[in-house]
């Protein structure tokens, strides 16, 4: 009988401060941004082997999701949880399906609101 799996590497609530939104403003001010990246892929052979080199390298992961996030200035956040997923499924060969999400602290929504979020995921074809 076939075994079904589910298994993901998460990375939680890295944080960043950043220059995004659709206000001038906020391009100048900048906001503090958190992300959470859910990384799918069958680890069964890195988990069995203990094998670094059959997993995701939790470090350039880290670094691709901070270069989209602080090399660019966007107005959504929409558009960075995009950015981030795309990005990160064409740079890791071994990702079947990759879901982010973008958080902003503190969006300007004339009220109090702790944070608006952007949830996108992509599934590799």
């Amino acid at each position: 009988m076939a075994q079904l799996y589910r298994s993901c590497v998460r990375l939680m609530n890295i944080v960043f401060y950043a220059h995004h939104g659709v206000l001038k403003e906020e391009h100048t001010v900048g906001a503090k941004y958190e992300v959470d990246a859910e990384l799918s892929f069958d680890f069964r052979d890195a988990a069995q082997n203990d094998d670094i080199t059959k997993t995701v390298d939790y470090g350039a992961v880290y670094r691709k999701i901070r270069a989209a996030l602080t090399h660019k200035k966007y107005l959504l956040i929409e558009a960075v949880a995009y950015k981030i997923a795309h990005d990160l499924l064409q740079d890791f060969p071994v990702l079947d399906k990759v879901s982010i999400k973008v958080r902003k602290r503190n969006p300007p929504v004339d009220g109090i609101c702790d944070y608006a979020e952007a949830d996108y995921s992509v599934t590799r074809a």
